[in-house]
């Protein structure tokens, strides 16, 4: 057996259920009567408080880390330089591209501050959920203490409403159940008891002696030797497991990091070339340097940081409304490029309501149809052809009587509230009292009245009770098919009351086997008349009993899960359980949805903890089904699964999901039924708790990338075409006197189209319908660049296209302004209009652009201008802007413009179709020639 310590923090390395009372005892130097308060006390001082110990940085160091990106650095940098050349230059002002680019950058550090910090914040749920108070004994006396204060030899008391303050090796247990849910995932309460499991690496779901730190006594009481606290408790693994745990950087961010890096060596690269060529050129210093910062603010795309939060946020909109919550905003996109999900099976694949879904009666067998608790569903009887819908009340009175016994032996209650069904109390006698209701068999348990009750006890395996009815008295047993037909003389069968022979149990506990091997949970009926008399119940009245049936549940899957599963399918992505729940039953779930079949390989918990990290990472590929899984198991196969390369969600609703859900590339909680701590440690929530929701969130994923490749291929073109009609304005200087005289673009018109472009075109942009089939093809290429055939071909042909405009009307209309005076001197108005007409072109070439961007590959031609309302009203916007700057006086001013003659736009309006034209051509050669498709 490999039990590497590197291999998944091996939870269980002292493997306390396999060692008896007096080895613990013994290796912990204590008894039955606990430490003394001196030892206890020293050890306190020793090993420290019975508490989380967390690591939380301030919020004044999380917000200064949101400025630790290098385009941050870079943009910093420009509003830095400009800032100087204003304070040292009277006669240049830049303030105003020193605000925008502080703008950009405050923004994005905001945004990134409030969405970080999910390790601490799970974490510090995961704190407030431990104990405060416990019943120790010490020195033979029992006490009340801080639960802080617990040490390893203390002798704990646990009872039914209390958490457990510690891990525990119980000694002494009295119908003691825990609802270990958090840890497992296991919606029953687990049956404990004090008996040694002489098997090592089991599940916590298996370790059957133990009790662990933040689980809920529901039932009975208990006392166990403490043998963990703080930080080595199962608690305090998840929580080391969280803290060190790194954000996972989502292939979003990723593609933007190395396209940042890429943008920051162009732009210092040519920036540096531009600053050298004005100086070769013979332009002084200042002015070479102005220039090359105006290249600088050119490319750099400073609004990108905001462009890319807002596409997000926009998606997370859309996604809440179908009830996918994002608390992490890259992940609205990383879902479009999943390749795995790991998903729990409870409550997610299912409902996490026990449902009968099949009765044996009378050596018949019934199907019932319905999922949940609501108490809606038809009777089948099953034929060998076919199954024929009944009535239960017009069938022979044994399945009445089955169906009336779970109802009565029963302490659950059914409740509805809000159109929705819930069960206060056990699940499986919630799903009894369903079964019953579905068949109104309810319509005369009012006449029945219970007067006493042999509650169930996991060492008994029954449960009974005791009813009168007017002048009678009858008693129904519930509990395993084994037990209860040891109880049974007789059986009812058509109506009849007969011997129960030798061969018939036989034939009943077959039945009973088959039905186990679908991974039901079996619960058979019996029942008796009793005295007239008769008041109290006690356990030697429960011979000679009538066995009616046995009702077979389960938690079915949700009816819409499966064909989720086949959308997965079709869109490329692999569905793998991982569940606490045992392996048959996590098998036969598998079955049903369609993600499983016979021969497939699964793991247990068992199999994981004797393999090591190399072993599972050679067949996690080919492994669909994971049952009796710990929190490290989880932990493990997601790490293995992204050393292969895949994307993987993760799903969970405990405490024991938080590591796997922070590790994951994202990870979804359970908005309903899931901890305080699943939902801290996840990026995305789901509202109802349904498998469908994140299928339908995996279609918006991969809609934010489609529009966000389309923002890319729409902002990177045109901001390097402003940069490169500064560049080469500077090397055109020495031939074209107009150049040398004035750039073409100030620096502030640059800062001004960027900004309202991002706002006003490239939003409205983002806002662009889902394309059809987006669940058809694969999940895209993690290895496919942003900077690819396609980019640098649209970055080409826009940046010709807008040189060309720039260039020939600053050139056209400028030369009139060389020789504009009457004196020969040059006309400085009408070299600013010149210049203005010149600002003008290139925001038309973007608005020109813009409605051939709205689709990577189709034509303009193929969809209606109409369909997407939010770029006609940015389109009016934009313009309108423009003409505000261009013709109002104090706005002049400050974009240093000026208003040019009417007779100018006709001229201008030839550059709104240049980049349109071109693309489109673009495009039906590509389309034709059938490129990067």
């Amino acid at each position: 057996m490999k039990n590497n310590k590197n291999d998944a923090n091996n939870y269980n390395l002292n493997n306390y259920h396999s060692k008896t009372t007096e080895e613990i005892f013994s290796s912990l130097s204590t008894n039955s009567k606990g430490l003394s308060d001196e030892d206890a006390k020293l050890r306190l001082m020793k090993y420290g408080p019975n508490e989380l110990k967390i690591k939380k940085r301030s919020p004044f160091i999380r917000f200064l880390l949101q400025f630790h990106n290098p385009l941050i650095y870079v943009l910093l940098a420009a509003a830095v330089i400009c800032a100087f050349l204003t304070i040292w230059n009277e006669d240049i002002d830049m303030w105003s591209e020193v605000m925008v680019i502080l703008l950009c950058v405050f923004l994005n550090a905001i945004v990134g501050f409030i969405l970080e910090g999910k390790a601490e914040s799970a974490i510090e749920a995961l704190r407030r959920m431990t104990v405060h108070g416990c019943t120790v004994i010490r020195g033979g006396k029992k006490k009340n203490i801080d639960a802080k204060n617990l040490v390893s030899g203390d002798i704990v008391e646990i009872e039914s409403g209390k958490k457990v303050p510690a891990d525990l090796r119980l000694f002494y247990v009295k119908n003691l159940e825990i609802d270990e849910s958090i840890l497992t995932g296991e919606s029953v309460p687990a049956h404990k008891n004090d008996e040694v499991i002489n098997r090592q690496n089991l599940s916590l779901s298996d370790q059957r002696c133990m009790a662990f730190s933040g689980t809920y006594v529901t039932r009975g009481l208990g006392n166990g030797v403490v043998v963990a606290t703080s930080m080595k408790t199962e608690f305090g693994k998840i929580a080391e497991l969280v803290e060190e745990t790194h954000e996972i950087s989502t292939p979003l961010t990723k593609k933007i990091n190395e396209f940042t890096k890429l943008i920051i060596i162009a732009t210092v690269f040519f920036t540096f070339i531009n600053f050298i060529l004005g100086v070769v050129m013979g332009f002084s210093l200042i002015y070479s340097f102005l220039a090359s910062v105006s290249f600088a603010v050119a490319v750099i795309p400073e609004a990108l940081p905001v462009i890319v939060i807002a596409l997000l946020a926009i998606a997370s909109v859309a996604m809440a409304k179908k009830n996918a919550i994002i608390r992490n905003l890259p992940a609205a996109e990383t879902l479009g490029c999943t390749t795995v999900i790991c998903t729990d099976k409870t409550g997610t694949l299912t409902k996490n309501q026990m449902t009968v879904v099949k009765i044996y009666s009378g050596r018949k067998i019934y199907v019932v149809s319905g999922v949940g608790y609501k108490p809606e569903g038809k009777f089948m009887l099953k034929n060998k052809e076919f199954n024929q819908e009944i009535n239960p009340l017009t069938q022979p009175m044994e399945l009445i009587e089955t169906l009336r016994g779970g109802y009565l032996c029963n302490n659950a209650h059914l409740t509805e509230e809000k159109r929705e069904y819930c069960i206060i109390g056990d699940p499986t006698e919630g799903a009894l009292i369903v079964s019953a209701m579905k068949a109104n068999a309810d319509l005369n348990v009012q006449n029945f009245h219970k007067t006493d009750e042999i509650p169930f006890e996991s060492e008994l395996q029954y449960m009974a009770t005791l009813h009168s009815k007017e002048d009678s008295r009858i008693i129904y047993v519930k509990g395993s098919p084994e037990k209860i037909l040891e109880m049974c003389e007789y059986q009812l069968t058509d109506g009849v009351i007969v011997h129960l022979t030798d061969i018939e149990r036989e034939e009943i506990l077959k039945t009973a086997h088959e039905m186990a091997k679908g991974a039901l949970r079996l619960i058979a009926i019996a029942y008796k008349i009793a005295d007239k008399e008769k008041t109290n119940l006690e356990e030697n009245d429960l011979n000679n009993l009538i066995f009616s049936g046995i009702q077979g549940m389960i938690d079915p899957p949700r009816e819409e899960v499966i064909d989720a599963i086949e959308k997965c399918k079709s869109a490329g992505i692999k569905v793998v359980m991982i569940t606490g729940d045992h392996t048959e039953t996590a098998k036969a779930i598998a079955k049903q949805i369609g993600f499983y079949k016979e021969g497939d390989k699964f793991l247990s918990g068992e199999d994981l903890a004797n393999l090591s990290d190399e072993d599972l990472y050679k067949i996690v590929d080919e492994i669909l089904v994971y049952a009796r899984t710990s929190p490290e198991d989880k932990f493990r196969i997601v790490k293995q699964l992204q050393k292969k390369g895949q994307v993987v969600a993760v799903t969970g609703d405990g405490v024991n999901d938080a590591p796997a859900l922070k590790n994951a590339d994202i990870g979804i909680a359970m908005g309903i039924s899931g901890t305080e701590v699943s939902k801290e440690a996840s990026d995305m929530v789901l509202a109802d708790d349904n498998f469908a929701t994140i299928v339908n969130a995996v279609e918006e994923g991969r809609h934010v990338w489609k529009n966000f490749r389309k923002t890319i291929l729409f902002t990177i073109p045109t901001n390097v075409a402003q940069g490169l009609i500064i560049f080469f304005a500077i090397m055109l200087a020495p031939f074209i006197p107009l150049f040398a005289l004035r750039l073409p673009l100030e620096p502030i018109h640059i800062l001004w189209i960027n900004l309202t472009g991002a706002v006003f075109l490239t939003l409205p942009l983002i806002m662009e319908q889902k394309e059809k089939g987006l669940l058809k093809a694969r999940p895209r290429d993690q290895e496919e660049k942003l900077v690819n055939e396609l980019f640098i071909t649209r970055l080409a042909i826009v940046s010709i296209m807008m040189i060309v405009s720039a260039f020939g009307i600053y050139y056209y209309f400028g030369n009139f302004a060389l020789n504009g005076n009457i004196d020969g001197t040059t006309d400085l108005l009408l070299l600013t209009q010149a210049q203005t007409a010149a600002f003008m072109a290139v925001k038309l070439v973007h608005i020109g652009f813009l409605f051939t961007a709205r689709s990577i590959y189709s034509s303009a031609f193929t969809f209606s201008p109409f369909s997407n309302k939010w770029i006609i009203i940015g389109i009016t916007i934009a313009f309108g802007a423009q003409l505000l700057i261009t013709y109002i006086p104090f706005l002049q001013e400050i974009f240093r413009t000026a208003a040019f003659p009417l007779e100018w736009w006709p001229v201008l309006f030839l550059t709104l179709l240049s980049a349109f034209v071109a693309v489109e051509i673009e495009k039906f050669l590509r389309g034709k020639f059938k490129k990067d498709k």
